[in-house]
């Protein structure tokens, strides 16, 4: 379905979150940490989403890669989750969810956005 970076460094929670995205049919590139994300990013031609956790390692913030990824690749979809509210800070555009939160809805999320940018791009090539 989609290509989806998971920028998290809680091995546990990257772990669950990447199981559901698989079980639900998308393509998953991981990233335990900022510099990873990054360096994913440079390696990928076509990327449907990233999901980051604000807090992070690596140098960068989730909300550093947001902005890197909402001002590079704008037709990427981007999740941020946090334990804290920083709903201020997030983008136009830019989903947020609070911590704790249920993967289930989370993959939920990401495969609805995914299926409606498929079916707006089927129909924009049979408008031409």
């Amino acid at each position: 379905m989609a290509v989806i970076l998971v920028v998290e460094d809680e091995p546990l929670i990257r772990f669950l979150l990447l199981d559901e995205l698989v079980d639900a049919g998308h393509t998953v590139i991981e990233a335990a940490s900022a510099l990873e994300a990054v360096a994913a990013l440079g390696r990928c031609d076509h990327l449907d989403g990233m999901i980051t956790d604000v807090d992070i390692s690596g140098g960068l913030s989730g909300l550093d890669l947001m902005r890197l990824v909402t001002s590079t690749r704008p037709a990427t979809s981007v999740w941020v989750v946090s334990g804290r509210d920083v709903r201020s800070q997030i983008d136009p555009g830019v989903f947020f969810l609070p911590k704790p939160y249920d993967y289930r809805e989370l993959v939920y999320l990401v495969s609805e956005r995914a299926h409606a940018k498929h079916m707006l791009a089927t129909d924009q090539q049979r408008t031409g």
